[in-house]
Order: structure tokens, then C-alpha cells, then sequence
């Protein structure tokens, strides 16, 4: 009998130190009887250490909160009677976190009084890793092979949308213009990982940052000696960018000597490194962008026109921000969406009122000032919702957007319909005494309310009241609707 005992208990302990997840077993008081070679590998504790020693020291930590309330290995797992697939995360003798998946069972007796338990743990440490490298290698292809980076609905950027997929499915050199803050550099890398070159580099370079000579041996390279200071040979940013794409950006910058060099590699497809007179041949698809006016540039001799002609195979504008309102609300959503999973807040949107400074703004910096906007609200609001406080003061000025704007006179056409009640926008606001009274008494003749709707300082208010003999106060007689009738339905 004997005997037998001792022979189920070697086969149990075989049994147990050949199978992949670690188990070990724990009495009443929660001191570890028994404990496999995979809990050894799982851990890096040896039996000897563990052995009789209170599980607690695992410092286990649940995951799955919302699968049981009660924790395994610890005291509660008495109650619960059992445990199955729940994540947890304990400690490695070296310190480091081990994920875990747990299932334990109580031992009873035939009284039905708990012996002990039995517990095992599957190391799914790596599972978790790779899963994290690869949600961050989804989020990386997401935003370089989608075009969800380029927002956008209005029938300007639907064009754009259309220009890219061409660009993409073409070798040919791209011109991407448009004034600065438009996206150039999310277009040029949207057209670059759509391509048959998405596997190979994507190198940017930005030519306004670089003197002549720096940018020079940046784009072509220079070898040992070739002048104070090199004491390597270089490789330039074209070979880098070999079987890839090289972005140039602000390309309207390039001094005379960089552009005659450059115009030599889009035409031979070949550099000679700055020192040297070896030819290297490139395989490389050019995209530049500038937000100059080139031929402007030619015209005035500051730039070369065969460059120019070279440069411009394929071009592609972006329009400015304020010539397509209809993408800033999707802009908007797209920027708290981006700022809420980056502070961990939970801005909801904007007020009506915030909403309508954003639409009436003439964004002289496009999208990267309205991103900029965005993040700056971020660290003022408090609330659910951005208000006109948590706004940059310039977009709260409304006679600064005028004079940010290319053209002053046309600022009342990028206002958005509807934007001031049931006044919507036109040229002149409130210039007449009846506009003017109109709109106080919308406003219940709160001079800032009036200021607001007209997009003007309450000191002009006040100065227009003056100068159109508007008494300071709510005059007792007509009714608004006496007062509006006859007058024009915009301001």
C-alpha cells in the first residue's frame, strides 16, 4: 500500500514537471506544497524557493477586473471555490511583469471542508508583446497606406484625393504647391506609400533649413577630405532614398548651384558626392513642394526654368483651409480625437459658439494652425466641450482675421452661413441705424452679445451707436418686429 502510494505520488510529480503551464499546489494557509519545473522556467524561483513559502509573494495583480471581482492567489480564492482564464500579471524573480493566464480549482475533502487548491498559470508574456508591436505596427500602416490622414470632403479635396491615387500609380516626379500648414508632407507621403515604392525609404528633406553647402553634401553627399571638417565619406540623402522616394520639401529655397545639380540626377538619374568625380547612379522617385510661386521665381531668374519643367511632370495644389470650410468640422473631430487618446481627456467637441469662431476664421496657417488651435484648447478646457475662452485669442479677434486675410475685402465670403443666428452673413454688418438696432435687440441689448454677433469689439459697438444716433438703452415703443421690418434679411 505503501508502496502504491509512493508510486502515484512520483508519477504526479513526473506528471506535473513535464507539462508546459506552470501549476502549483497551496494548503489552507495559502503555503506552496508543490511547485513544476514550468512555474521555475515562469518565475525564475526553484522549488526550494517557493516551496513553503505563501503565494502572496507572486504580488499577482488581476486584469480582468470585469471577468471576477476577486482576484486569484489570494485569500479570497477560498470563496470563490474556482478561477478560470483570468489574465494576471505577476512578478519574475528579476522583476520584470509575467502575463499570466490563471485557472485554479479548491482540493476538498469528503467532509467538503477546502484541503488546499490547486492553481496553474499559462505565460502568455510574449503573446503580449507581440501584440503590442503589432497594434503599433497597424496604427504605423494605418496612417502611412490610408488616406485617412489626408481629411476631407469638400469637392476641392475629393480632387485631391483623385490626383493622389494618379501620382501614386505613376512613377513621374510630383509638384505638390500650396501655402504652408496645407498638408504637403501628409500628400507626398500618402503618394509615396500607395506606390510600388511603399517597401523601400521615404527621406525628407527640408532645403529652406540648410545653407547652400550644408544642403549640397546633405542631397548628394561629399567624401573624406572633401573640404574642413569631412572626415568620413557621406552619403547623401538621394542614395539613402535609393529604390524609395526622396520628399523635397520647400524646394523653392534651393540656392543656384544645388539646383544645378539637382536638375543633372532627375535627367541622368545619376550624383557625383561633393569632392569626388565619380558618377553614382540613383534609383529614385522625386516628390517636391513648395509653397512659393515658381514660376514667379523663374520670371525674377531665382530659380532655373528647365528645373522648373522638370520639377512640375505631375502637379498637384492644395487649396488653402479657408477656401474649403466644409473639411474644418471634420478636421475638428479628427484633432480631439488625436488629443483625447494623447492626454487621456474626453472633450466631447465644441460649443456653438466656438464652433462658429473656428468656421469664421480665415486660417491663414491651414490645417497646422487649426491642429495648433485644437491642442492649445486642450490645455485650457476644463469641461466637456471647448468655448471661445479656451480658443487662441487671434481667432477670437475678428478684426485681426480681417487683417490675416490674403484679401480683406473678400474675408465676409469665408464666413459660413448662418453663423450669427438668424443673421447670416454679408458684407457689411450693422452699418445702418435700423441693422444695428436689429441686432441689439436680438441681443437683448447686451453691447457684447451685439459685439459678437457682428464680429466687431463692444468698443465699436458703442462707437457705431454714437455715430448712428442709437440711443444707449432699449428705446420703449416699436417692438424688434416693428423695428426689423422692411430691413434687409443678412448682415
Amino acid at each position: 500500500m505503501t508502496q502504491s502510494l509512493e508510486r502515484e505520488a512520483l508519477e504526479l510529480a513526473t506528471i506535473l514537471d513535464t507539462m508546459a503551464d506552470g501549476v502549483f499546489v497551496i494548503d489552507t494557509e495559502f503555503v506552496i506544497q508543490r511547485w513544476n519545473r514550468a512555474m521555475e522556467r515562469i518565475t525564475g524561483y526553484a522549488p526550494e524557493q517557493a516551496i513553503g513559502r505563501n503565494c502572496a509573494f507572486l504580488n499577482a495583480n488581476t486584469i480582468d477586473q470585469h471577468l471576477y471581482s476577486l482576484p486569484p492567489l489570494t485569500c479570497d480564492l477560498f470563496k470563490v471555490d474556482w478561477v478560470d482564464k483570468v489574465e494576471t500579471v505577476i512578478k519574475h524573480c528579476n522583476g520584470d511583469e509575467v502575463h499570466v493566464i490563471v485557472a485554479g480549482r479548491v482540493l476538498r475533502g469528503d467532509d467538503g471542508e477546502p484541503m488546499g487548491a490547486v492553481i496553474s498559470l499559462t505565460d502568455i508574456t510574449s503573446l503580449r508583446r507581440l501584440e503590442t508591436e503589432m497594434n503599433q505596427l497597424r496604427r504605423e500602416v494605418t496612417g502611412r497606406f490610408e488616406f485617412d490622414n489626408i481629411v476631407g470632403k469638400s469637392p476641392q479635396m475629393r480632387e485631391v484625393f483623385n490626383l493622389v491615387e494618379l501620382a501614386a500609380a505613376s512613377p513621374v516626379t510630383v509638384l505638390i504647391t500650396g501655402e504652408t500648414g496645407t498638408g504637403k508632407e501628409v500628400v507626398a507621403k500618402a503618394i509615396h506609400y500607395h506606390s510600388e515604392r511603399k517597401n523601400g525609404p521615404l527621406v525628407r528633406v527640408n532645403c529652406s533649413a540648410l545653407s547652400e553647402s550644408l544642403l549640397e553634401s546633405e542631397l548628394f553627399g561629399h567624401a573624406k577630405g572633401a573640404f574642413t571638417g569631412a572626415i568620413k565619406d557621406h552619403v547623401g540623402r538621394f542614395e539613402r532614398a535609393n529604390e524609395g522616394t526622396i520628399f523635397l520639401d520647400e524646394v523653392g529655397d534651393i540656392p543656384p548651384l544645388v539646383q544645378v545639380k539637382l536638375l543633372r540626377v532627375l535627367q541622368e538619374r545619376e550624383l557625383e558626392r561633393v569632392g569626388e568625380s565619380i558618377p553614382r547612379k540613383v534609383d529614385v522617385r522625386v516628390i517636391a513642394a513648395t509653397h512659393r510661386n515658381l514660376r514667379d521665381l523663374v520670371r525674377r531668374g531665382e530659380f532655373r526654368e528647365d528645373l522648373f519643367y522638370r520639377l512640375k511632370v505631375f502637379p498637384l495644389h492644395l487649396p488653402p483651409l479657408r477656401e474649403r470650410k466644409e473639411d474644418i468640422d471634420p478636421l475638428v473631430k479628427r484633432f480631439i480625437a488625436q488629443f483625447n487618446a494623447d492626454t487621456g481627456k474626453n472633450i466631447l467637441g465644441l460649443t456653438p459658439d466656438a464652433l462658429r469662431m473656428v468656421l469664421d476664421y480665415c486660417w491663414p496657417g491651414n490645417v497646422r494652425e487649426l491642429e495648433n488651435a485644437i491642442e492649445h484648447a486642450f490645455v485650457t478646457c476644463s469641461g466637456a466641450f471647448i468655448n471661445p475662452l479656451d480658443l487662441p485669442i487671434e481667432i477670437r479677434r475678428v478684426e485681426l482675421k480681417l487683417q490675416l486675410c490674403d484679401d480683406p475685402s473678400q474675408a465676409d465670403a469665408f464666413a459660413s452661413p448662418g453663423l450669427y443666428s438668424e443673421f447670416p452673413a454679408r458684407r457689411k454688418r450693422g452699418n445702418t441705424r435700423e441693422e444695428l438696432m436689429a441686432v441689439l435687440e436680438v441681443s437683448g441689448w447686451n453691447k457684447a452679445e451685439a459685439a459678437r454677433r457682428l464680429g466687431i469689439t463692444r468698443t465699436s459697438v458703442w462707437r457705431r451707436m454714437k455715430k448712428l444716433g442709437v440711443p444707449l438703452e432699449r428705446p420703449t415703443g416699436p417692438s424688434r418686429q416693428d423695428i426689423g421690418s422692411g430691413m434687409p434679411h443678412t448682415l
